[in-house]
């Protein structure tokens, strides 16, 4: 299997606090990664890391090597705005822009220079069909997105993280603010898209981890106990700790 990421004793302190320890971690191209663990474990501190979204915090001190295609996305000359068109991230909460559905996936495609109203309709229409919303939306394009549901809403921003033809995407529970239902549908989604898309999802759902991720990493305070196909971690755990964690004991 192909590595599309690559973490090697990857630190992180926020201030005095260390938030991860040594992780090494490889992340295989077009499959999808889960990361579980309990709340603070430093799962999504580690998600954040690969597309610089610490950058946005203060006092914030990372050592250690972090590539994605074998360039170190740490070094400081790295263009986060690249970078960050590579590596896309979809939140917690949906947050659609306050503007019209169209407007929100056309949003990254302007930002980054295109302009024609032909190419653009193409890659609306193409990303959201992406995101299995299109056929749900399309005879209101330009009706604002916030009156979508949230299930709708969250598809949105998938869509619009598509558009920007990324070649990672990163998901921090993306499904926790959802219902069953909505959460099925991008659950669906999430297997189609690694045909294309290298995948990493933080989730607190271990059932969602066994359903969809073909690679589990298991944080606890910091560090990344285990990591290995998920069907091997769930059913043999090489690591007390991460048995007592998915048989329920803690967390």
């Amino acid at each position: 299997m192909e590595n599309k990421i690559e973490a090697k004793n990857l630190n992180l302190w926020y201030g005095e606090k260390h938030a991860l320890k040594d992780v090494n971690l490889n992340i295989v191209k077009n499959k999808i990664t889960a990361f579980i663990g309990p709340s603070g474990c430093g799962k999504s501190t580690f998600l954040k890391t690969l597309n610089r979204m610490q950058d946005y915090v203060k006092g914030v001190k990372i050592t250690g090597d972090l590539t994605i295609d074998n360039e170190n996305i740490l070094d400081k000359r790295v263009d986060t705005t690249i970078l960050r068109k590579k590596v896309g991230m979809v939140f917690q909460q949906p947050n659609p822009f306050a503007m019209s559905i169209y407007d929100n996936v056309a949003y990254g495609p302007r930002i980054h220079g295109i302009k024609n109203k032909k190419q653009l309709d193409e890659i609306v229409e193409r990303s959201l069909k992406q995101a299995a919303l299109y056929d749900e939306v399309a005879d209101r394009l330009y009706t604002s997105a916030l009156g979508l549901s949230g299930g709708q809403q969250q598809r949105l921003c998938i869509a619009r993280c598509l558009a920007v033809e990324p070649e990672v995407i990163l998901l921090d529970e993306p499904t926790s603010a959802l219902d069953p239902i909505s959460t099925l549908k991008i659950e669906e989604l999430l297997m189609e898209l690694k045909d294309k898309y290298t995948i990493a999802i933080v989730t607190h759902n271990m059932q969602q981890a066994t359903r969809i991720a073909d690679y589990t990493a298991f944080f606890l305070v910091g560090e990344m106990v285990e990591y290995g196909a998920t069907r091997d971690l769930f059913s043999m755990p090489k690591d007390k700790r991460t048995e007592d964690y998915i048989t329920g004991r803690f967390g």
